[in-house]
């Protein structure tokens, strides 16, 4: 578990990264949700709604290092210019960002603020969420084949996807049935983990179709547009 704390946020200590601590994201991935819904909790009391929402997007980009935001301008940037697979995979390795990566990080923030501005602040609600878009990261990791044959992501290569998968996804169902009693039906929170897991599976379909498999960058990319959209769901006029 140590190793996937490192990994997925500046916490943890150095440990370097392997198959095994993949199967402990989707729970480090709740305990950060819930980290960060405390903190959503809390400034709600103290600021306006979209002050509250922007302290809460900003403690998201210093816990995890900003690592997934910056593999969303990678992936943008490789995988929806008009490229072939060799070049879009040089442009996902640059550590320049380009016009792509730079509108789709602006707006996913955009989204992110806007979405938390209207909801009502529910720790579990975003420990479900955080929880979901792990567990898509190891779905996809282990699920389709790796599209360098080097990278930082090689590390995490093995493992099973269907129990990680399958526990995952129970979990965070399990966390937005008990997050959402103060929405207009229970059953929205699920949907809005439905509606992460189903994004992530689109943008995975993406990479596969014109990478020929995943990058970290893909995965970063996954979770955090994951996460978006099951805020937009939340954020509905249900």
């Amino acid at each position: 578990m140590r190793r996937a704390i490192a990994f997925l946020t500046p916490l943890g200590g150095a440990a370097p990264p392997s198959p095994t601590a993949m199967t402990w994201f989707p729970v480090v991935g709740a305990s950060i949700g819930l980290g960060l819904g405390g903190l959503w909790w809390g400034a709600d009391h103290l600021w306006p709604p979209m002050v509250s929402a922007a302290l809460v997007v900003a403690a998201d980009l210093g816990l995890t290092g900003m690592l997934h935001l910056d593999g969303l301008a990678d992936a943008a940037d490789g995988l929806l210019p008009p490229l072939d697979r060799a070049r879009r995979l040089e442009v996902m390795a640059d550590p320049r960002t380009g016009a792509f990566g730079v509108t789709a990080v602006a707006m996913v923030l955009v989204l992110r603020v806007s979405a938390l501005t209207v909801i009502t602040p529910s720790p579990l609600l975003l420990a479900a969420l955080w929880c979901m878009s792990r567990t898509a990261m190891v779905t996809i990791a282990r699920t389709l084949p790796y599209a360098r044959s080097t990278g930082l992501a090689t590390a995490f290569l093995g493992g099973r996807a269907f129990p990680v998968a399958c526990g995952g996804t129970i979990l965070a169902a399990a966390l937005a049935i008990a997050g959402s009693g103060h929405l207009a039906g229970r059953p929205v929170g699920v949907i809005a983990v439905g509606a992460g897991l189903a994004t992530a599976g689109l943008v995975a379909a993406l990479a596969h179709r014109r990478l020929g498999g995943f990058t970290g960058d893909v995965l970063g990319a996954a979770g955090v547009l994951a996460e978006t959209v099951g805020l937009l769901v939340l954020a509905a006029k249900w």
